[in-house]
This record gives structure tokens, C-alpha cells and sequence, in this order.
């Protein structure tokens, strides 16, 4: 089940240039589902026991199927359209990602959700602007975060 976010931060491009240092709060929760894990072992063929057996998962470390870190990590794109957005602009980018760590398992039927902080806004060529996020993934009940990563967007006029 995914939920909406009310608190969405929504700048002008000319306000995202000042975007640096914005604590962007966090995202609804979002289940983790066997559905998603078995559709996502599907997409990427990776079929590891840990993930699509349910059964033999129980006796496994983790007591239950775990998601994919990268099923976990490619939330970050809902996520990101969640928490953040520039209006007037005529191109919005996934610039991609720097320094990403998996530092918890992700258990079938865990919520997740993302919190985002805009580290540095700068501009690139074209007359863009280049925003650097660091985004960590909560685990609903769990201390540790699952994912923490640097997320690069970039927006242009």
C-alpha cells in the first residue's frame, strides 16, 4: 500500500538555487511486499533463496524473505517525487547516485520510507542546477536505516 505525501516541498526553479541545506522531513511508509520482491527478482534475475522463498527464508538468517537492497534502493525515484519538485522547469533528471550502503536487511512486509536532506544546489552547464541529496530508507520498528545514499537530480529551465 503507498501512501501520500502532504508535507511536498514544490520550489520555482529560481528558489531551488537556494535549496541547499533543506530538510526535506520523510516520505509516507510503503510495504514491502513478496509481490514486489518476487516482480523485482524477475526484472533483474536474481532469484537467491533469500528472497523468493518463503519457506526456506524462515529457517534462513533473517527469519523471512529479504528484499533486494536494490529493489529497497529504487524507491528513491517514487520517493524523490514524494518529498521534492521544481515547477517551471523543462527537464528533470536522475542524475544518478554517489556513496550507496545497504546497512539493514528489508523483511517481506516491512514498511520503508525515504527522509531527504538537500546537502548543495549548484549550477552546470546549460543553466541548470546540479542538487545533491543525501537520502536514508527507515525501516518502520528498526533503529538502523536500510539504505543511506547520496542522490544527484538536476532540473534545467
Amino acid at each position: 500500500m503507498t501512501e501520500t505525501n502532504p508535507a511536498r516541498t514544490v520550489v520555482s526553479f529560481e528558489d531551488a538555487r537556494g535549496a541547499a541545506g533543506t530538510d526535506l522531513g520523510t516520505t509516507a511508509w510503503r510495504e514491502i511486499t513478496q509481490e514486489m520482491i518476487d516482480t523485482f527478482a524477475d526484472a533483474t534475475d536474481d532469484h537467491q533463496w533469500i528472497h523468493v522463498d518463503p519457506e526456506r527464508a524462515k529457517d534462513g538468517p533473517f527469519g523471512a524473505p529479504i528484499a533486494h537492497g536494490f529493489l529497497t534502493l529504487s524507491l528513491i525515484i517514487p520517493f524523490w517525487g514524494e518529498l521534492f519538485d521544481v515547477t517551471d522547469v523543462s527537464t528533470k533528471l536522475n542524475y544518478g547516485l554517489d556513496k550507496v550502503r545497504f546497512t539493514a536487511p528489508v523483511k517481506v512486509g516491512s514498511k520503508v520510507r525515504m527522509h531527504g536532506t538537500i546537502r548543495d544546489v549548484q549550477e552546470v552547464k546549460g543553466g541548470g542546477l546540479h542538487l545533491v541529496v543525501d537520502a536514508s530508507f527507515e525501516v518502520e520498528g528498526q533503529e538502523r536505516p536500510a539504505v543511506i545514499a547520496t542522490f544527484l537530480a538536476r532540473f534545467y529551465p
